[in-house]
C-alpha cells in the first residue's frame, strides 16, 4: 500500500519515518553487513543500525501510546515529544560505530526540531536546518572524523537541501528528496575517498544504511519509494559489481593482514556503554579513551551518554567510564569472537547443540540464575525492554538447532514472536512459550529436559509455566485508576496476574496480603524474587507466614537485583 505523504514534518511524520526506516534497514541489513569493511570488517553494521533504529521506533510508539492512554484531543503527541523520544531511544539502543553515529544524527535533528522556539511542525527550511545540525553534531562526536564514511554521506545530505528549501517552496518532500539524492551521490564516491573501500570494491556500509534511512524519509513525505544504491561499488579491482540482494551472499575481501575481522594493527575489542556523567567528566573521558584506542564516538548530553571505542585494553576503557560517572549496559566484543559477555564467548564455534533456552530476565541476579541453569539470558532493565533484534542475536548466540524462547513479560510477546519468525527463516526451530513473568520462566526452566523430544519438552515447560500464578509488589509512581481503586504516588501496589489487587501503605503487609490471595487457591511451592529495594525482612516474614499458615508448601528465595518490581512472587 502506498505511503500517504505528510506535507509537513510533525509527530505523525516522525512515527511513519521510523517505521518505514526500520523496514528499509530490515530489507538491507544483510547486504549492509556483507559490505562492512571499515573501521573493522566485523560484518554487523546493518544489524547494528537496525537495532539502533528499532530502539528509536519503540520509543516513539511509547509516546503515541501514552498520548492515547491520556485521552489527548489532538491526533497525536507534539512533534517535540516525538523527536525527543526518537533521539533518546536511539541513544540508549545504539549499537556499534555506525549505530552510535546514527543516534547522534537523530539527536542533532531533535535539538533543532524540539528547541524552545521551534514551531509545532517543521516546514522545508526547518527540516533542512535539522539535517545540517545533525551532520555537524555527528562529526563533532567522532574523535577523528574520516572522509568516505557515513559522516561524509551525512554532510552531503545536509548540503543538498539548500536550493530546494528556498524560493521553490516550503515542501518538506523537496528537502528530503534533495538530501537523499545528495547522500546517494556521496555514497557512490566513498571508495574514491577511502582506500579500504576501494580495495574491497564496496561503498561505506554506514553510509549505505543512512541512504536507506533517508529513502524512508522521502517515502514518508512524498509517498514515493526511491531506488536505493547497491552496496558494491563499480571500481577497478578483483571484485565484480554485485547488485542489491546479491551482496548479502558475498563476503568482503580480506584486509591486508588476511583477516576479515580487523585490519592489521587495529585494536582487539569494541567497548560500548551508556554513561551517566556530567559534561566536564565526559570531556576528560574523551581524552583518556582517545589515548587508549581509536574509532572513538561519544554521543548524547543532558547527563546521559553513549560511549563507543575500539581498544586493546577493554578493562581500562570501562574503568575510565567508572571514573567519569556511572557506566551501565556495558558490551565488550572481541572482534571475530562475538559478545565477550555472552556465555561461551571466545570459544571456537563448533557443531550446533541440539536444544537451548533463551529467556528475557528483569535483573542481574535472575540473569545469573538462568545462566547457571543453562539458559541464554537477555537482560531487560527497568524502562529498557529488549528489541526483537536483541532476541534474534541471543538465539543466534545460543547456537542450537532448537530453541525455546521465554519472553517472561506479557508486553514482550509480540516482540518475541517477531524474533522467532525471523530466526525460523534461518533454519532454527523455535517454540515461543508465552510466559508473562520471570517466575513462570523459572517454573518452565525447572522441568526443561533437553533429552526429550522437542514437542514433549515444550508441552511440559508450557504446562509448568501455565500452572504458576504470578504477582509483583511495586510502588506507584503517580496517581492512577486501578482494578482495586485509586492509588496515589508512593502507594504500595500488589499485582496478581497483571492486575492491581491490593493497594497498601506498608510493603511487607501488602506482600503478605498478595501471598494470602494467591495461596487461597492452593499451591505447593512459593518463589520469591527480591529486587534491590526489598529489605531482607520481607522474605523472612513471608517464609514464616507460609511455614505457619500453609502446610506442605515450600518456599525458595532469589535475589533479582535491579529488576523494577520490589518483589516478584510465584505460586505453583
Amino acid at each position: 500500500m502506498p505511503q500517504v505523504p505528510q506535507t509537513l514534518f510533525d509527530a505523525l511524520a516522525v512515527r511513519a519515518w521510523c517505521g518505514l526506516a526500520l523496514d528499509s534497514l530490515g530489507r538491507a541489513r544483510e547486504e549492509i553487513d556483507a559490505i562492512n569493511v571499515y573501521p573493522v570488517a566485523d560484518g554487523d553494521t546493518g544489524t547494528n543500525l537496525y537495532l539502533t533504529l528499532e530502539s528509536a521506533a519503540t520509543a516513539v510508539e511509547a509516546v503515541f501510546a501514552g498520548h492515547e492512554a491520556g485521552g489527548g484531543a489532538e491526533p497525536g503527541p507534539a512533534m517535540a515529544d516525538a523527536v525527543r523520544a526518537m533521539a533518546h531511544g536511539a541513544l540508549i539502543g545504539a549499537r556499534g560505530n555506525s549505530g552510535t553515529i546514527l543516534a547522534q544524527l537523530l539527536r542533532g535533528m531533535a535539538q533543532v526540531l524540539a528547541s524552545d522556539d521551534a514551531p509545532a511542525h517543521a516546514d522545508g527550511p526547518g527540516l533542512g536546518r535539522a539535517l545540517r545540525h545533525a551532520a555537524d553534531s555527528a562529526r563533532q562526536a567522532v574523535a577523528h572524523p574520516v572522509e568516505g564514511t557515513v559522516l561524509t554521506v551525512a554532510s552531503a545530505a545536509a548540503d543538498a537541501p539548500a536550493p530546494a528549501a528556498g524560493a521553490a517552496g516550503r515542501a518538506c518532500g523537496k528537502v528530503a528528496r534533495a538530501a537523499y539524492e545528495g547522500a546517494r551521490a556521496a555514497l557512490a564516491e566513498t571508495p574514491d575517498r577511502l582506500d579500504v573501500l576501494r580495495r574491497a570494491g564496496v561503498v561505506d556500509a554506514g553510509g549505505r544504511g543512512l541512504v536507506a534511512v533517508l529513502a524512508a524519509l522521502v517515502e514518508t513525505l512524498t509517498g514515493e519509494t526511491p531506488r536505493t544504491t547497491a552496496g558494491r561499488a563499480a571500481v577497478p579491482g578483483p571484485h565484480a559489481r554485485v547488485e542489491p540482494g546479491e551482496a548479502a551472499h558475498r563476503t568482503p575481501a580480506p584486509c591486508e593482514d588476511g583477516d576479515t575481522g580487523a585490519q592489521a594493527g587495529s585494536p582487539a575489542f569494541e567497548v560500548i556503554y551508556l554513561l551517566e556523567a556530567e559534561d566536564a567528566a565526559v570531556a576528560r573521558l574523551r581524552k583518556r579513551l582517545d589515548a587508549l584506542g581509536d574509532s572513538l564516538v561519544v554521543v548524547g548530553g543532558d547527563g546521559l551518554w553513549n560511549v563507543h571505542v575500539h581498544v586493546d585494553d577493554a578493562g581500562a576503557a570501562v574503568e575510565a567510564g567508572v571514573e567519569a560517572g556511572r557506566p551501565y549496559r556495558i558490551r565488550i566484543t572481541h572482534f571475530g569472537a562475538g559478545d565477550a559477555h555472552a556465555p561461551g564467548a571466545g570459544r571456537t564455534r563448533g557443531e550446533r547443540v541440539q536444544r537451548a533456552v533463551v529467556a528475557v530476565v528483569p535483573g542481574e541476579g535472575l540473569a545469573g540464575l538462568y545462566t547457571e541453569a543453562g539458559a541464554t539470558a537477555v537482560l531487560a532493565r527497568p524502562g529498557e525492554p529488549p528489541a526483537s533484534g536483541e532476541l534474534v542475536q541471543a538465539v543466534r548466540r545460543a547456537h542450537a538447532r532448537e530453541v525455546v524462547l521465554l519472553p517472561n513479560d506479557a508486553d514482550l510477546r509480540h516482540t518475541a514472536a517477531a524474533a522467532a519468525e525471523q530466526v525460523r527463516g534461518e533454519g532454527i526451530r523455535v517454540a515461543l512459550i508465552p510466559t508473562r513473568s520471570a517466575v513462570q520462566g523459572i517454573a518452565a526452566l525447572a522441568v526443561h529436559e533437553p533429552e526429550r523430544r522437542f514437542d514433549e519438552d515444550v508441552v511440559a515447560m508450557t504446562s509448568a509455566a501455565g500452572a504458576t500464578r504470578y504477582a509483583e509488589v511495586t510502588v506507584a509512581e503517580r496517581q492512577s485508576w486501578t482494578m482495586a481503586g485509586i492509588c496515589q504516588a508512593g502507594d504500595v501496589l500488589g499485582l496478581v496476574d497483571g492486575d492491581v489487587a491490593v493497594i497498601g501503605q506498608d510493603l511487607t503487609a501488602t506482600a503478605e496480603a498478595v501471598l494470602d490471595r494467591m495461596l487461597a487457591a492452593g499451591g505447593e511451592l512459593v518463589t520469591l524474587v527480591l529486587g534491590d529495594g526489598a529489605p531482607e525482612s520481607v522474605a523472612e516474614r513471608l517464609e514464616a507466614r507460609v511455614r505457619e499458615g500453609y502446610l506442605a508448601v515450600d518456599t525458595v528465595v532469589y535475589h533479582g537485583g535491579r529488576q523494577g518490581a520490589v518483589l516478584l512472587i510465584g505460586v505453583e
